[in-house]
């Protein structure tokens, strides 16, 4: 990680320093990831049968585990992590059960009532990748709030073979139908739907470039499904103050860092002496790790920032919009309300980042890349749509058709103001 001054820094150059190492999103993957939505659009079972075999090396006859199969699948986790999983699910599920849709139902004006509805989206599809490091903790955070909201139907896709974890919480949460597909073909499947995989109205989950991709092509489609949230790689920001334990603080980079090669850490501090100290025991740890060869590449395209005061810090933060934001300072409550754009915030010595991806409760799903000024963590809400339901009595129609109409007239829309007065003359007829 390099060390820098943002005071000594030009407007460029903090830019620069802020900028996310970049996304592998270009023509030829474009290309390569709607060859195949197209052949699943069109071949369906085929297409994905031979995908699974030169792409997962899937050598199995079912793309659908049996319910046999993800019964000895969750025989063979030790319990010990069963153990453990049970407790993340009981925090997550916890959590996400409060996130209780808030309906209104409003006079707006005499007679004219107006109300919100919510209700589950029907049927949804959740990707858990598998590669080297298979997520088992994608699994809880992604069905729990899936069966609290009610989706009718769940179904969950992994590359093969599905580590038996993955099967034991994505049954614990309630997912009933679990598909051997990994990558881009995962993705095809669920949003346009085969003989065997069924079409779904959403897909949730994290994955490579290419599952991003064909996440992004599919949500453009008609025909497609619409997606959680913009994806890229992970990312952790922490700031921290001369009270911070820089062991923690280098825990924390590291944590990160050992993602993949394309994720980002960045520290801000305005003590060069906590800077020095943790960027020497994130060397130290390092060598220890057994990703440290992914985490060295992460670690090369990241950076330490000196500022002047915590507030420079909060500033830089806000400009981010971090993945992760992690506060390690003598009061980090304190800095809160000058800190909102992330995707999930930690605050305190006692609260890494790892809590929150496994067993507080709070969803890891989390808008990366910058769009945590725009979006949020995932939550039950992303599992339900929002709709609005309007009735009017005869007097209000009456009331409230001027207002109407005269709206109607001004966008020279003629049905629209014809739709509202003929209902206030056929009432003002009556009375």
């Amino acid at each position: 990680m390099e060390l820098k001054n943002w005071q000594d820094l030009t407007e460029a150059e903090r830019t620069a320093a802020l900028t996310r190492p970049a996304q592998s999103s270009g023509a030829q993957i474009r290309q390569t990831v709607s060859t195949m939505l197209t052949r699943i659009k069109q071949e369906g079972d085929a297409a994905l049968r031979e995908y699974s075999r030169s792409l997962d090396k899937y050598t199995g006859e079912n793309l659908e585990l049996s319910a046999a199969e993800i019964k000895a699948a969750c025989r063979s986790v030790k319990q010990e992590l069963k153990a453990a999983i049970k407790q993340a699910y009981a925090n997550i599920k916890a959590f996400h059960e409060a996130q209780q849709p808030v309906h209104v139902k409003l006079e707006t004006f005499p007679g004219i009532v107006c109300e919100t509805h919510t209700h589950a989206i029907e049927s949804v599809g959740l990707y858990v990748p598998g590669g080297s490091a298979p997520l088992i903790s994608t699994a809880l955070m992604l069905a729990v709030p899936a069966k609290i909201a009610g989706c009718r139907e769940v179904i969950l896709c992994s590359p093969p073979p599905i580590n038996p974890a993955i099967i034991y919480a994505a049954h614990l949460a309630g997912v009933q139908r679990i598909f051997n597909l990994g990558g881009a073909q995962a993705i095809g499947a669920m949003a346009f739907g085969t003989a065997s995989v069924p079409k779904v109205l959403k897909i949730f989950g994290p994955g490579n470039q290419y599952v991003t991709m064909a996440k992004r092509l599919v949500s453009d489609d008609p025909q497609g499904a619409a997606i959680d949230m913009p994806a890229g790689p992970s990312e952790v920001l922490v700031i921290a103050d001369k009270h911070a334990n820089p062991l923690f603080v280098a825990a924390d980079l590291l944590s990160q860092a050992e993602h993949g090669p394309d994720s980002q850490v960045i520290l801000l501090s305005d003590s060069k002496e906590l800077i020095d100290n943790a960027l020497q025991y994130t060397e130290a740890e390092l060598a220890k790790l057994p990703r440290r060869e992914i985490a060295a590449q992460a670690l090369a395209k990241s950076t330490a920032i000196l500022c002047q005061n915590l507030d420079e810090c909060a500033a830089i933060a806000q400009r981010y919009a971090p993945e992760h934001l992690i506060v390690q300072t003598k009061a980090p409550r304190k800095l809160l309300p000058k800190l909102h754009n992330a995707g999930s915030i930690f605050l305190g010595a006692y609260t890494p980042e790892s809590l929150g991806d496994y067993a507080s409760g709070t969803n890891h799903t989390l808008p990366t890349y910058g769009y945590a000024k725009t979006c949020s963590a995932l939550g039950t809400d992303d599992y339900r749509r929002r709709y609005t339901v309007q009735s009017a009595t005869r007097s209000g129609i009456a009331k409230i058709a001027p207002t109407v109409t005269a709206l109607a007239a001004a966008e020279e829309l003629e049905a629209h103001r014809f739709a509202a007065a003929i209902r206030a003359e056929t009432q003002a007829r009556k009375a």
